[in-house]
């Protein structure tokens, strides 16, 4: 009789072990805060079907439009982890990031986001990337924020899966394909969101290509020129028509309007008042063209742009606090009262 106790109660114990792992695995968010900063990156990522995004500068402050792509993300695929990788974090700073930095507070109280340390090094490892990364001397490569990004994005995908985004990517519905580049228009691809399994062939080949045709000095040669090289090797290219999705080898080539439904001559339209705004309804998220973006415009509450309309839509979290800052920048100082 004892025995047989003792076979039920370990029965039980094993059970809610294999119980609390399957919630886990299939990213059921809503305990982790509490244990949220004790995750490692590898722990997140085996989850399997993580959202990536990359931050290659020394920046510790997200700035908004880095805030709604993250958030928007968050939103729309609840049931995955959205990772945001930081090369201004190291380990010391990622344990007070709450405390100190008001954009971290914001998406780090979401069930489903983590941020971490972007440690290349260790991203490398064990990818065709690591050798070149020993070798080459950042402060002598003109792209490095850009061709760091690059070698990051393809290595965590390879190892991981998953999809990776730019951080001026918002999302709004989920992308149906697991296997996926995005055409920024016909016969070109973009590297600025794709998504693989794990240990997809294609990607180690991009890997090996990126070290074999390394030229930093050429702006997106590791990046859009490389994945549309790598797939004319496979496929023979050709033109969209309407909205069609192009197939080659299990891989889908989506069609511009599924990401860059306003290509980037036109980048800025999303900063304009429009008199009736596009529905986007064969889109999956929309590139807002940040690297066009060298005057700097910017979301502003109360300007009815496309692009608020999108925060407001998308990313309200991330609006709200952009009006709570701006209520602050207007209220008058010590200096302004009589």
């Amino acid at each position: 009789m004892l025995r047989k106790i003792q076979i039920c109660l370990c029965f039980c114990f094993v059970s809610g072990i294999l119980y609390e792992i399957s919630l886990l695995s299939s990213c059921v968010f809503s305990y982790l805060p509490m244990a949220q900063h004790y995750l490692t990156p590898e722990q997140v990522l085996n989850l399997g079907k993580s959202i990536i995004f990359l931050e290659t500068t020394e920046r510790l402050e997200p700035p908004p439009l880095v805030s709604c792509s993250v958030e928007s993300a968050a939103r729309i695929y609840q049931d995955r982890p959205i990772i945001l990788f930081m090369r201004g974090l190291t380990n010391e700073t990622a344990l007070d990031m709450n405390t100190s930095y008001a954009a971290f507070s914001l998406l780090s109280s979401m069930k489903n986001v983590f941020i971490f340390p972007l440690q290349m090094e260790t991203v490398f490892q064990e990818t065709p990337l690591l050798q070149w990364y020993n070798q080459v001397v950042p402060e002598q490569e003109k792209n490095w924020v850009h061709v760091s990004s690059d070698a990051s994005r393809l290595a965590l995908i390879w190892k991981y899966g998953g999809i990776y985004m730019d951080t001026d990517v918002i999302s709004i519905r989920p992308i149906p394909q697991d296997s996926f580049l995005a055409a920024q228009k016909s016969r070109f691809s973009s590297n600025g969101i794709f998504g693989f399994p794990a240990r997809h062939k294609f990607i180690w080949d991009c890997m090996e290509n990126f070290v074999l045709k390394y030229n930093g000095n050429i702006w997106g040669n590791q990046g859009p020129f490389l994945m549309t090289r790598m797939l004319k090797t496979l496929c023979n290219l050709t033109d969209f028509q309407g909205t069609e999705d192009h197939s080659c080898q299990n891989i889908s080539f989506l069609n511009p309007q599924r990401f860059y439904p306003i290509p980037y001559p036109a980048w800025s339209r999303y900063y304009q008042v429009w008199d009736k705004s596009p529905s986007f309804n064969h889109s999956y998220a929309l590139h807002l063209w940040n690297f066009m973006n060298r005057n700097r415009k910017v979301v502003v509450a109360g300007s009815n742009t496309l692009a608020e309309k999108l925060y407001k839509t998308y990313c309200p979290t991330t609006y709200e606090d952009l009006i709570q800052n701006a209520k602050h920048r207007d209220l008058p100082g010590p200096e302004d009262v009589e």
